[in-house]
């Protein structure tokens, strides 16, 4: 009998030709094995040090476009992933940000060299993926000038209309999405790092749940409700006391 409840999809963010590949290709081994394509979030312009780890792969591009074929999905993950302010945007998970609390003209202009940049190496999208989650109501209008018109982010059991965008959530939670019932949700992935036992448990999980996890091409297929002004405060609120309770932890 197969599992009832949320049906769960993966992004994994922070991918650079630099990054740490043999944790990647791990993760990827497990998706594999579950047959579930990811959402992968690639920055153009990696000038964050705490992304390089690894010598950069020379057919890091032509390694993209085969996942592509495959059916992974791609985000613009940022441009540079280097935090500018300390601002926390419209879905406040973190007080800082790439492009919340920027000028306008320059957050498009980011975001353009950016697009660009895969753009010159064969890599077409139209999903956004904001560094540290973080966003305001100039990076939503760069983003639809640009004509991206999906973001992965917010909270909420299935993807949402706002600003002229289709947002598609993540988890609020991770334990709450697997005791949810209904509705959709994606995991956010930091192969970087992962430890072992983020590995071990990643691994029960996907045994555990196998019934429930999609392929991130099947969320994008699910009809997105409109966000109002009451859903969006609550996700603001939502954000705000989860930012709140991670700082208390650290």
């Amino acid at each position: 009998m197969k599992n009832s409840g949320m049906k769960i999809c993966i992004r994994m963010d922070d991918i650079t030709p630099d990054m740490d590949w043999a944790k990647f290709l791990r993760f990827k081994e497990l998706c594999d094995l579950y047959q579930v394509k990811p959402l992968i979030g690639i920055v153009p312009k990696n000038e964050d040090q705490n992304l390089s780890i690894d010598p950069p792969r020379e057919d890091f591009w032509a390694y993209i476009k085969a996942l592509q074929k495959d059916g992974w999905m791609v985000a613009q993950h940022g441009y540079a992933h280097v935090y500018t302010t300390k601002e926390a945007g419209i879905f406040p998970l973190n007080p800082f940000s790439e492009f919340a609390g920027v000028e306008y003209s320059e957050q498009y202009e980011a975001l353009r060299l950016g697009q660009n940049i895969l753009k010159e190496h064969g890599i077409e999208t139209d999903i956004f993926m904001a560094p540290g989650h973080s966003y305001d109501k100039y990076t939503l209008k760069a983003l639809e000038n640009l004509k991206f018109w999906r973001i992965t982010d917010g909270f909420g059991k299935r993807p949402y209309i706002r600003n002229n965008m289709v947002f598609y959530p993540i988890s609020y939670s991770q334990s709450s999405a697997l005791r949810a019932k209904n509705g959709y949700t994606t995991f956010v992935v930091h192969t970087n790092v992962m430890e072992e036992k983020d590995f071990q448990r990643y691994e029960q999980m996907f045994k555990t749940y196998k019934d429930r996890l999609i392929s991130y091409t099947e969320f994008l297929t699910v009809e997105p409700n409109i966000r109002g002004t009451f859903g969006k405060l609550i996700e603001y609120v939502m954000a705000s006391v989860k930012s709140t309770l991670v700082r208390m932890r650290a």
